[in-house]
């Protein structure tokens, strides 16, 4: 299974950069990944994500970027991220630190499954902290589609 990616706001097409809430995107990648799993865009995102942050996940989101995440599940957060907005073939999900603002997208649509990460850096420390971790997170990105869709694959009847 080959994951498409695209890496920087000029290369993430306008159309999918406007889905963001963030005030301005100073990083943007897209990982898409073609498939025959039929689900919707949430349910791709409790995928990929689970309901409740991973430990690796916390150590990640809430360790190194302080990002605040809810806890518990709940209808209306993935894996402690806020469901702030969907349409009918996307959702956006939003989780916020005192240096930075993130979206995650994930998109759903003929036969494709994408996922878009968008940071907007509040504060300074923000274009320091995540260019490192931006590398980490582009290598795990597309392992995150293929294990949604083999997920997805099993529960179908």
């Amino acid at each position: 299974m080959t994951v498409d990616s695209a890496v920087g706001t000029h290369n993430v097409p306008e159309s999918v950069r406007a889905l963001s809430s963030l005030p301005g995107i100073d990083y943007a990648d897209r990982f898409t990944l073609s498939t025959d799993a039929d689900a919707t865009p949430e349910q791709w995102a409790r995928a990929m994500f689970g309901d409740v942050p991973s430990l690796a996940e916390l150590l990640i989101w809430r360790g190194l970027l302080g990002l605040r995440l809810s806890r518990g599940r709940s209808p209306d957060t993935v894996a402690g991220w806020r469901i702030a907005e969907r349409g009918e073939d996307w959702i956006r999900l939003e989780a916020a630190s005192w240096f930075l603002t993130g979206n995650l997208l994930v998109q759903a649509a003929e036969g494709r499954v994408s996922l878009g990460t968008f940071l907007y850096y509040d504060r300074r420390l923000g274009r320091s902290v995540w260019p490192p971790l931006s590398a980490v997170h582009r290598r795990l990105a597309p392992g995150l589609l293929r294990d949604a869709a083999a997920k997805l694959d099993d529960h179908e009847p």
